[in-house]
């Protein structure tokens, strides 16, 4: 067992001193080139891609469990964003609304759930572990995320037949999906460790985006999909799948260290300056 710990340490340091030798563009090529091989292998898999936006949901419900037994357990919320989950709290209520009233189907029962889980989340940060929030570290004001979100949403919205406000609502909460997380990881960048419970929930984040933005790109190649008829009506097809590469982007750098960290048999993850 101590063996294979320590070989496990041995290809995690190797791997991470051969990333850090690489050029930017190196490791750009070489992660583009590891999600074209996930992509070509979820298509060849999948023939119902909708599975992967339930799936999305689901990991990210899960994730809001590994908080739960947190708060609930270890009586904390250390590291833990309030803005990010007021954030995600505030797109699921938009997308909820707009499912009900424009798409029901089960992405409202999952956003029900997760949005009622998120709330509770909210909640115990505000009154129960009130005191192991460090608000300090959370400072990234909400009207940033906010206000361009929603100035966008008036540019670039659905162009179907239902109220205009609700296809601008419908935009806006794509928009503060892809960017919810900036103050999470703000937060972390800050403290540089990341506890374990953290970090479990946050890399659940970024696996409901992989899977989530997969749902979106394979549809570009689905001649039967809403997104492939409606490409060349404005901007808003664009915009959905430049939003979800973006918060998978911007999750991936997280995810990298989050793995190194297991890797080496490290609970916390530890992120560089």
């Amino acid at each position: 067992m101590g063996y294979d710990g320590g070989a496990r340490k041995t290809h995690a340091q190797s791997i991470e001193r051969l990333v850090r030798r690489a050029s930017p563009k190196e490791i750009i090529l070489a992660s583009v080139a590891v999600v074209v091989m996930l992509l070509i292998a979820i298509k060849m898999l999948l023939t119902d891609h909708d599975v992967l936006f339930l799936a999305a949901e689901f990991v990210h419900f899960v994730g809001i469990g590994f908080l739960a037994y947190k708060m609930l357990v270890h009586k904390n919320c250390a590291g833990l964003s309030l803005k990010s989950q007021q954030l995600t709290a505030g797109f699921l209520g938009i997308r909820l609304y707009c499912s009900l009233v424009m798409e029901y189907d089960w992405h409202t029962i999952l956003d029900a759930l997760t949005l009622v889980a998120t709330i509770w989340v909210v909640r115990m940060m505000q009154t129960t572990v009130r005191g192991t929030y460090n608000a300090g570290l959370d400072s990234t004001p909400l009207a940033y995320v906010l206000v361009p979100c929603v100035a966008l949403a008036i540019v670039a919205h659905p162009t179907t037949k239902h109220w205009w406000i609700n296809r601008v609502l419908w935009a806006a909460c794509v928009f503060i999906e892809a960017i919810s997380v900036l103050p999470q990881l703000q937060m972390m960048q800050k403290a540089r460790v990341v506890e374990r419970f953290t970090a479990n929930y946050v890399f659940a984040l970024g696996v409901a985006r992989f899977l989530s933005c997969a749902h979106w790109i394979l549809q570009v190649f689905d001649q039967k999909s809403y997104l492939q008829t409606a490409l060349g009506r404005g901007i808003w097809p664009l915009m959905v799948i430049v939003s979800e590469m973006v918060q998978t982007g911007i999750l991936a750098d997280f995810c990298y260290y989050f793995v190194l960290s297991l890797s080496r048999g490290d609970f916390n993850v530890t992120l560089p300056v």
